[in-house]
């Protein structure tokens, strides 16, 4: 097949949900596809850590960059000979005018579930254009089978249109036990001293930071010597979180990293008592993976995917309650040894069924089907 993959998510610097899934799958199916041919289409040049040209993977780099989706890449797809067989975009973000069946991955709905967790602009975008590309495709991937039960709810899509694929996690970085030492580093960076509870994801509304702060808040007179730790670079609609840290009177009890740098990720997991992600919506959760991985136990939200992925490995509790989400984590926190083991390891066998490889065999499968049934 020739395949023409719409790279623009992966090539961003600082990657997070979207960006690391289309990132992480296009690596995948760099190494496991050499069969295809790839023209991989952005509207700037690769970032270096891309995979790198070869006879079946190559670049293309159209403008205008401005409306790159309705101008550039419609109009480069058009003109590309031979013309593509498939046209595989692992974001909502589709081309409005193709020339080839289209293949189109959608992450979740939460802004149909939360619409005021997001920006008028982003929630439009979001709203019309997923609705528009779940249209166009002749076959949708999602991440979830939450989010799949969404698309067919919600936009009344046949189930045998969607196809669920599972990310994956890096399996090399990610592993158990993390070193004390690599631990201790991690931690003098990011100026965090002692234990600690850890958040990571995106500083917006759906992350629901601020539950997680008035939770913390009950905890800590039973645990006065722990920090929550709050990491994420700033999305929308974050500055009432700071806010909030004020009213809590938590200045000197929560430590905000920003962004942090990818090779720090798996310490900084390892470091933590437990590992917090209260989100009122997921479409998977990579972070929750990641640290049960290197045996962290995870607190995680009982709607959306989030249950789905845990599987039983994790602590469920209810995001619009912060007395749950604190019970949640006090629960982790007051656990004996073997208690504590048993939820480490459940957590660990979980992981294995999470494959980037797994991901892009399904991904090639449902290109391959697509191209077979024109």
């Amino acid at each position: 097949m020739k395949i023409a993959l719409v790279g623009y998510e992966a090539n961003i610097k600082d990657r997070v949900g979207s960006n690391q899934y289309a990132f992480e799958l296009m690596k995948a199916l760099y190494v496991l596809d050499q069969k295809n041919q790839y023209t991989v289409y952005l509207p700037t040049r690769p970032l270096p850590d891309l995979p790198k040209t070869r006879s079946n993977w190559q670049y293309k780099i159209v403008g205008p960059k401005k409306l790159w989706n309705i101008f550039g890449l419609p109009l480069a797809l058009f003109s590309q000979k031979p013309k593509p067989d498939i046209i595989f975009n692992p974001g909502h973000y589709s081309p409005l005018l193709a020339p080839a069946p289209l293949v189109v991955t959608i992450m979740d709905l939460g802004y149909l579930c939360y619409p005021e967790h997001f920006t008028k602009k982003i929630y439009w975008k979001l709203k019309l254009w997923t609705a528009l590309s779940i249209k166009k495709a002749s076959h949708l991937l999602t991440i979830s089978e939450a989010t799949k039960n969404d698309i067919i709810r919600y936009y009344k899509i046949d189930s045998d249109k969607i196809t669920v694929g599972y990310p994956g996690y890096d399996r090399k970085n990610f592993q158990f036990p993390i070193s004390k030492f690599q631990i201790g580093k991690v931690k003098e960076k990011y100026k965090i001293k002692g234990d600690y509870i850890l958040f990571l994801s995106t500083l917006k509304p759906s992350k629901n930071i601020e539950g997680l702060l008035e939770a913390f808040r009950r905890l800590t007179p039973h645990v006065s010597r722990i920090s929550l730790v709050i990491a994420g670079k700033k999305g929308w609609m974050f500055e009432t979180i700071f806010e909030k840290v004020k009213d809590l009177g938590l200045k000197d009890k929560v430590i905000f990293t920003d962004f942090i740098d990818e090779g720090d990720v798996p310490a900084l997991m390892a470091g933590a008592k437990v590992f917090v992600l209260p989100s009122f919506w997921e479409g998977f959760g990579i972070p929750v993976v990641e640290a049960m991985a290197v045996g962290t136990p995870v607190v995680v939200s009982n709607v959306g995917s989030l249950p789905e992925v845990a599987g039983g490995a994790g602590v469920i509790v209810g995001p619009k309650n912060p007395e749950s989400i604190a019970k949640g984590i006090k629960k982790v926190l007051h656990f004996d040894t073997l208690e504590y083991r048993s939820l480490v390891e459940k957590g660990r066998e979980r992981t294995r069924i999470f494959n980037w490889e797994e991901c892009a065999k399904t991904t090639i499968k449902v290109l391959e089907k697509v191209n077979k049934n024109v």
